[in-house]
């Protein structure tokens, strides 16, 4: 039986947070430190809400999805994110494109829900590689 039915944990636990919050969180601490830490280090920047082995897990997820790099710290890692936020983003977007097989079709359809500002700042970006604004949009 699962621990979850619907949106409440079975057991009645309702501490439970989604991987990509947790995700984000790491990484958010991660960006603030602007330096490698290790799990424990990450554990302790986050309030020590969350058990250090919850921390290790998500910081070894992230490693694999390419969103943070490690290097050796004693007989562990320390971890730092490979990317800004805005590149994160962009990796994001780019994983989702190679998903699908038809490229064409999706920058299409994804440049056809654009709005005016948006259409116009990736217009800007394609014929010079440099904003109009502020990037904000």
């Amino acid at each position: 039986m699962s621990d979850w039915q619907g949106d409440e944990p079975v057991d009645g636990r309702t501490d439970r947070r989604p991987a990509g919050e947790l995700e984000a969180s790491v990484l958010a601490a991660l960006w603030a430190a602007g330096k490698a830490l290790t799990p424990g280090a990450v554990q302790k920047e986050l309030g020590g809400g969350l058990a250090r082995t919850t921390v290790t897990t998500i910081l070894t997820r992230l490693h694999a999805k390419g969103a943070v790099t490690r290097a050796r710290s004693g007989r562990g890692y320390a971890y730092a994110p490979a990317q800004d936020s805005h590149g994160l983003t962009a990796r994001r977007m780019h994983a989702e494109l190679d998903k699908d097989a038809d490229r064409g079709t999706v920058l299409a359809r994804f440049v056809s829900d654009l709005s005016p500002a948006d259409e116009q700042l990736l217009r800007s970006l394609l014929d010079d590689g440099r904003p109009d604004g502020d990037g904000t949009g």
